[in-house]
């Protein structure tokens, strides 16, 4: 038979014991412990890469290689309306041309409307950034980048001020979040600038224009 001294012994070495596991536990729950950052998947993106737009309308410009152009079929659509669509990423730059025929109430409505069509975008958008771009041909077109929830994450317009008007708009047809579409999104933005850096009108006599 044990001796009680012996048996206390036990016992006080199986409380020390247990003290320490539960210390030991306790440390490490406690410990500098960094979580991982949430993570997206990878995309690899090519080369910008560009070809021009078949002449036949009344403007031309160069579009990426990886998209493919196609007119508007919508119910609203109307003649010289393109669509530039980037099958890889389920993304389309919608493009709307409006003639001005030399007329400023014409210009001003179309001003108006492409304001109020960016506007209609505070409600989601975390910002809204407007600016001013000069096009290696002395064009300037007005381009907004929008931040957020937003179905269209970049928007511009440009025109001649007595001819031509044209506005694009990009959509992603995918529901993925705009923070993980972020690489594509930057990546698209890049074709767009080059998209008005390049764009020539269709007998263009006039490169003023009038921008707000």
């Amino acid at each position: 038979m044990y001796r009680y001294d012996t048996v206390l012994t036990m016992v006080n070495m199986k409380y020390i014991c247990l003290s320490i596991i539960i210390f030991l536990g306790t440390t490490a729950c406690t410990s500098d412990y960094v979580p991982k950052p949430k993570g997206y998947n990878r995309i690899d993106l090519p080369e910008h890469r560009y070809v021009s737009l078949p002449d036949t309308l009344p403007y031309s410009f160069e579009y990426s290689m990886y998209a493919t152009p196609y007119p508007d079929t919508s119910a609203n659509a109307e003649p010289y309306w393109l669509n530039i669509y980037y099958p890889e990423y389920d993304a389309n730059i919608q493009l709307t041309y409006k003639p001005i025929n030399q007329s400023g109430a014409i210009l001003e409505t179309l001003l108006e409307d492409s304001y109020q069509l960016t506007a209609n975008h505070q409600i989601r958008a975390s910002s809204i950034d407007e600016n001013v771009l000069g096009t290696p041909s002395g064009k300037k077109a007005l381009i907004a980048e929008l931040t957020g929830e937003v179905p269209s994450q970049f928007q511009f317009y440009i025109t001649d001020s007595t001819n031509h008007f044209l506005r694009g708009a990009l959509y992603f047809k995918t529901a993925t979040q705009n923070d993980s579409l972020a690489p594509i999104i930057e990546f698209i933005k890049i074709d767009m600038i080059n998209l008005l850096n390049t764009l020539e009108w269709e007998g263009e006599t006039n490169n003023t224009i009038e921008l707000r």
